[in-house]
Formats: C-alpha cells, sequence, structure tokens
C-alpha cells in the first residue's frame, strides 16, 4: 500500500479520474512528501558526530567517508547519493503509519459511533489534589498529520483536558492539531502520555512537547474548537502546505548558522535572518541582527513575503518563530514564490534553541500567548518603557477599557497613571465610556495601531 503512494503519478492521471476522488491522490502525496521530509532529517542527524568537549571543533557530519562541516552540503550529499535509501525508509514508515490507521478505522467502523472515553487515562489511582495542587507547567506542542473527523478529536480534547484539571487553548483541523495547556506536573504529564498512546499522535514523541514554567493559572479557561487552520496564516492549507516546508535544523545547527551569519555579516550579504513572529514579540526579544518584520498578526506574514519578494531574491533565510508551528506555513509560503536560494528552519522554535543555548544569540524574554505574555531564560532586557524609555520588558494590558493593546509602561510610570498604549488612548480613557447603551463593552482598535502600516516594506 505504501508503495502505491509513493509511486503514484497524480499528474498523468487521466480525465477519467472523478473529481471526489482526487482529494485522496493529494493527500497522498502530501503525507509522502511529510514523512520523507522526517526521514530525511532523521537520516542527516544519524550522521551527525558529537563534539569531544565544549570547546572542540564545531558539528561535523561524516558519510561515506566523507568529513562535512555546513549543514547545507551533508543535505546535498544525502539527497544525491543515498535518494533510494530514503525512499526505501520512507516507505517503511508509510507502512507502519497506514497499519496503524487501517487498524483504528476497522476498529471504529465496529461501532456506530465513536467513543471518545476510549481515549481518556484512567486516573483513579491518581489523587484529585495531584490534578489540583503542587508544581505545575504549561505545555507547547503541535503535530501535522491528517485527521478525517477533526470534530471527533476536538471532543476527546475537551473531554481530556477536563478530566486533567487543564486550561489552555487548542486548535483542531483535518491537517492536525496545535496545543498550550497548563495544569499540575501531574496533569500534563498524564496529558503527554495520552496523546502519544493516541493512533494518530504516535509520531509524535516527548520532546514535540515544549515545556516553561506556570500552570493553570496561565490562562483564563479552556479553549477547544476545530478551525480551517492550526495556524492562522490565512492561506487555504490545500493550497500552501506544511509538506512544502524548508529545511529544519536542530538547535545545534541553527546556533551555528546564525554564528556564522553574525560573524560575518559586513561580507555576508545573501543571508537573512527573518522573525515570522508579530511586531509586539521581537520588540522584546529576538535574535542577533535578525529581520523582524512590524506586521501584528501572522495572517499579515503572507502579504508582506509578496510585498518584499526582492528582499529575499537568491538569498538564504533562516527562519525562526516560538515554536516551530509558524515557520512550518510561513516557509512553505516563502517557498512557493521560488525566490529564495535557500530556506532553512529553526527545529522546535526559539523554545527548543533556549533551551540549550539560554546564553545564545537570543536576547531577552520570549513572547507567549497566554497571561504570563514572557518567558525568560536569560536576563537580557531589550525592549524599554514606551514613556520614559527606560530598559523595560514586562508587558500589561492597555488601561483602556476598550482598547486591546499590550503596553510597555515601566511602575514609576504606571504609579503616574501612564498605564495606556499611547497619548490617544489616555485621553480616551479620561473622556470615553466603555459600556455601551446595552450594557456591554466593546472592544475597538487602537488609534495609533490604525496608523501603523499593516504592511511593511523593508530593506536590508
Amino acid at each position: 500500500m505504501a508503495s502505491m503512494l509513493v509511486d503514484l503519478d497524480v499528474e498523468s492521471l487521466g480525465s477519467e479520474v472523478h473529481k471526489a476522488d482526487k482529494p485522496d491522490f493529494s493527500a497522498a502525496r502530501k503525507l509522502y512528501s511529510h514523512v520523507k521530509k522526517r526521514t530525511f532529517a532523521k537520516f542527516v542527524a544519524s550522521k551527525k558526530v558529537p563534539p569531544i568537549c565544549e570547546n572542540s571543533s564545531p558539528v561535523l557530519w561524516h558519510c561515506c567517508g566523507q568529513s562535512f562541516r555546513e549543514s547545507s552540503s551533508v543535505h546535498k550529499h544525502v539527497a544525491n547519493s543515498h535518494a533510494s535509501e530514503i525512499h526505501q525508509l520512507t516507505t517503511e514508515m508509510l507502512d507502519v503509519m497506514l497499519h496503524h490507521q487501517t487498524h483504528s478505522e476497522e476498529e471504529s467502523s465496529n461501532e456506530e459511533s465513536t467513543d471518545v472515553s476510549s481515549w481518556i487515562p484512567g486516573a483513579s489511582h491518581v489523587p484529585e489534589d495531584d490534578l489540583i495542587k503542587g508544581p505545575g507547567e504549561v505545555l507547547l506542542y503541535y503535530c501535522y498529520c491528517q485527521l478525517n473527523d477533526p470534530q471527533i478529536i476536538c471532543q476527546w480534547q475537551k473531554e481530556l483536558c477536563l478530566k486533567l484539571k487543564l486550561t489552555g487553548k487548542v486548535r483542531v483541523a483535518t491537517e492536525g492539531i496545535n496545543g498550550t495547556v497548563g495544569g499540575t506536573k501531574t496533569a500534563t504529564s498524564l496529558y503527554i502520555k495520552t496523546m502519544l498512546s493516541h493512533p494518530t499522535f504516535k509520531i509524535m514523541q516527548v520532546q514535540d512537547f515544549k515545556k516553561s514554567e506556570g500552570g493553570a493559572e496561565c490562562f483564563s479557561d479552556l479553549k477547544v474548537g476545530v478551525y480551517k487552520e492550526i495556524v492562522p496564516m490565512g492561506v487555504d492549507p490545500d493550497i500552501i502546505s506544511y509538506t512544502l516546508a524548508g529545511i529544519h535544523l536542530e538547535p545545534e545547527e541553527f546556533h551555528k548558522e546564525v554564528k556564522a551569519f553574525v560573524e560575518n555579516q559586513s561580507s555576508d550579504k545573501d543571508t537573512i535572518l527573518l522573525d515570522c513572529r508579530n511586531f509586539y514579540e521581537s520588540k522584546i526579544g529576538q535574535f542577533s541582527q535578525c529581520l523582524a518584520p512590524d506586521i501584528r498578526k501572522f495572517s499579515y506574514f503572507p502579504d508582506y513575503v509578496d510585498k518584499n519578494l526582492d528582499l529575499f531574491r537568491d538569498k538564504k533565510v533562516l527562519m525562526y518563530c516560538t515554536g516551530g508551528i509558524r515557520c512550518e506555513r510561513g516557509s512553505a509560503y516563502l517557498r512557493s514564490k521560488n525566490v529564495c536560494k535557500e530556506v532553512y528552519q529553526l527545529e522546535g522554535g526559539i523554545h527548543k534553541y533556549l533551551e540549550q543555548f539560554p546564553d545564545g544569540f537570543y536576547r531577552g524574554k520570549l513572547f507567549v500567548f497566554d497571561e504570563r505574555y514572557a518567558i525568560s531564560f536569560n536576563k537580557d532586557v531589550i525592549s524599554e518603557c514606551r514613556y520614559c524609555s527606560c530598559p523595560w520588558d514586562q508587558y500589561q494590558l492597555c488601561s483602556t477599557d476598550f482598547c486591546c493593546q499590550l503596553v510597555l509602561s515601566c511602575t514609576t510610570c504606571r504609579e503616574r497613571g501612564l498605564m495606556a498604549c499611547c497619548p490617544v488612548c489616555q485621553t480616551k480613557e479620561q473622556n470615553h465610556s466603555d459600556v455601551s447603551s446595552d450594557g456591554l463593552s466593546h472592544r475597538e482598535e487602537c488609534e495609533c495601531t490604525m496608523s501603523r502600516p499593516r504592511i511593511p516594506k523593508d530593506t536590508l
């Protein structure tokens, strides 16, 4: 069955193929491409020679009697010399995945409806207090995979999180799942174990769940829903798929690439270190000498790329984001324009990089989408108070109830009543009631935000 998927020539299919069948072929091609990327990355990683000590030579790869110092070189070697092995390993992985999927579908077909309770772990051995009290943490994860019935996965996630007393946000779509949840370490441990035991998510590994200090209090509630995309880029996943993503670099490889870029920036005009997050994220933390687009939402990223194509033309691009998910679709979109020489992305995102290199080339805090707003791996403060310009990186919401912007206002300035995101909002707070005649609070965009160019035109 896997061989059929691998060897299927979708482009040569005649018009006799029904339109209803085409999505199946498309899904097969996407699945093969995704599995091949993972297989390729694992094969390259197996050729890596770990350094003997901290001060030894940089990362090396040994293959076929040759040594490689550049990740691009070993990637080209593997692609040219080991294509048949990658093909075979990909086929074997597809066989395993298809076996699990077929077995799961056979089990489901024997029931009139899917009972998600079979996917909920028994917790009778865990005291109720262990799910409520004790040390806590926040998990961040995603998994791109084909979900035939995202509604069922959504229902399962709701019941699972409620049982484990977890709060947070989980997005489910036919292309996979993306979540960040908080709770006690007992609860998050059970959550990870349950996810990895589910037939669909067995392709995940423990290290795919990024952990940070926190807990259920980091989120106001639990939100689980089905969406078109698991990360909102605003482009149909069937048109620009995650399977078209750039080459994944492990933190060690990315660190090496950034080091070379920073040390040779005066002479290296062919590389761009691209932050694909929003401006308020990169404002409090970023990689040294990066290009950080002044955009408010990730859904603006495609338009940013379109407006700045000449900036990326014939360039080698090193992309990064918080946990890696935005780079999956963002790099795919950038590659679809066929202007870049090479596109690489940081595997596991900034989160995984900082776990290994807290004092590396990323300075400042890491913005997170929960009530903590940021987590810290080093003591650098790269941003400043918007009122007095003293070093400051602790976000709070604008004090104007009808504004939804984040503000960097230091303790001294807040004590002086300067707690709005801009003078316009400060004036509004004094002269405007945020409660309408219907008794409900209505949010509106701040005028200082409205004056910001939606899609900036950048230069290097």
